[in-house]
């Protein structure tokens, strides 16, 4: 061991043509560069074809849950049907496919983490239908979770079939969730940020993202040339960005994560509560049904389903009732809580956009600018995909609102804790150098924080701060 007074051998004499492997440089190069080559087209052509194979499914299942709503919605009290459809939807599951419990990302992450992307090709089927069963019925949940749960399955299939290594089966299972993200939204980019992104709390998988982005953006292509149309809403003009303005957007994050929080927070009560009762898992999602079926006679029809309609509403800046978030995240808890099937995200923009809606009304600001920020600020939160958030609010909303919808994402995903609606993300890094969380553990599994710093601490340097910028004259 080298203890500092001895001296150091000075290392053999190399030839600069040489590396530490004794290969000549040149040849070095050439094979590295070749290996990155090779490595370049094998991941372009599997991620483009599970990009294809994610379109296609995901196009097919929302012209089908498209044509289902439709058909529902010609009825006035459909809703009435939700604890049957329920019942069927958990049964479906419950019988066939056990691993397509739930919203459909959660699941996924899971089975990176936990199955090295090892998912069950019964998943694919059964999700698809027990969705469209939920949502056609007026449960409120998303439409990304399924599609991202089928890609995966696909992309799962795909690698088994070819005999990939468990590393590769995982990226491509993650292309999976890249294309149906993009699918479903029409945002490519954001679509494979998301996707590596959502994995780990604070970390990117920066070796996945090239395949990501061809799966996405494959897979954008492939839904649009089959037919299905995506809602964008260019904004074309926003506040002068001065120091007031610059504050209301800083506090509405807060307001957005703490929006976020409230989500979180319920989702879990919701699903803990109905956990609690021991009776058969269909019966539970029945009584949920029952539950919804009481909320809508109170609150309307307008919380149940997608919520698209009125995310629409928020953003054009036509305004919802100021409880609407309120309304939409019971709602959303209760279908996803009892054992209905279906995504987070769609609720996830409705809950955002009313949300901002009521932001705007308060602040006196324009209400569809904050609506469109609200909808990116509480899935930053919500999911803690701050970079995946912001750059959506461009692909959706335009250049414009870049640098608010940016501010604002990062301050609700600081401002929602170690907490998300994905309970098997792996915690990465600390959103605070003041909090001590174990590392590397699932989110869900996080009951306490290890240490907090002391506020003495936080005001000690407040206060020092203070004193030197009066001495510098500032």
């Amino acid at each position: 061991m080298h203890t500092g007074k001895e001296p150091i051998d000075d290392p053999p004499d190399r030839s600069p043509q040489e590396g530490k492997t004794g290969m000549p440089l040149h040849r070095r190069i050439i094979l590295e560069q070749g290996t990155l080559l090779l490595s370049l087209l094998k991941w372009t052509a599997l991620a483009a074809f599970v990009g294809a194979l994610v379109g296609a499914s995901t196009a097919l299942f929302l012209t089908l849950l498209q044509r289902s709503i439709d058909f529902a919605g010609g009825y006035s009290y459909f809703f009435l049907l939700l604890p049957a459809a329920l019942f069927l939807s958990s049964l479906l599951v419950q019988r066939f496919a056990p691993q397509a419990e739930g919203h459909g990302t959660e699941k996924v992450i899971w089975a990176i983490h936990k199955q090295e992307g090892r998912i069950d090709p019964r998943v694919v089927p059964i999700k698809l239908l027990a969705t469209i069963i939920t949502i056609a019925s007026g449960g409120s949940a998303g439409k990304e979770g399924p599609c991202a749960q089928i890609g995966a399955g696909l992309a799962s299939v795909f690698s088994n079939l070819i005999r990939l290594s468990p590393y590769d089966r995982k990226k491509l299972v993650i292309c999976g969730i890249a294309g149906g993200f993009a699918g479903v939204f029409g945002t490519p980019i954001a679509g494979a940020l998301f996707a590596v992104e959502v994995l780990f709390l604070g970390q990117l998988l920066y070796d996945v993202l090239y395949p990501s982005f061809v799966a996405g953006v494959v897979a954008y292509h492939v839904t649009t040339r089959l037919g299905i149309t995506y809602f964008h809403h260019t904004v074309t003009w926003v506040p002068a960005l001065d120091e007031l303005v610059f504050l209301k957007v800083l506090l509405s994050g807060l307001f957005f994560g703490a929006v976020a929080l409230l989500l979180v927070l319920t989702l879990e009560w919701i699903e803990r509560s109905f956990k609690q009762w021991r009776i058969w898992k269909p019966w539970r999602a029945a009584a949920g049904g029952l539950l919804l079926v009481a909320l809508t006679m109170v609150a309307g029809k307008a919380y149940l389903g997608l919520g698209l309609s009125g995310m629409e509403q928020a953003v054009q800046g036509e305004g919802l009732p100021p409880g609407a978030f309120l309304w939409k995240t019971l709602t959303t808890a209760v279908t996803l809580g009892s054992g209905g099937s279906g995504g987070i995200l769609s609720p996830v923009f409705f809950i955002g956009a009313a949300a901002g809606d009521l932001w705007g009304q308060m602040m006196s600001m324009d209400r569809g600018t904050f609506a469109a920020i609200g909808m990116v600020a509480v899935l930053a939160g919500a999911t803690n995909t701050p970079i995946a958030a912001s750059v959506m609010a461009i692909e959706l909303f335009g250049p414009l609102l870049a640098s608010y919808a940016a501010v604002a994402c990062v301050t609700s995903f600081l401002i929602t804790g170690h907490r998300s609606v994905y309970p098997s993300q792996i915690i990465g890094v600390a959103k605070s150098e003041s909090i001590q969380v174990d590392l590397e553990s699932e989110i869900g599994q996080v009951v306490q924080i290890r240490r907090i710093a002391r506020p003495q601490k936080l005001l000690f340097f407040l206060s020092g701060l203070y004193h030197r910028l009066r001495k510098s004259g500032h």
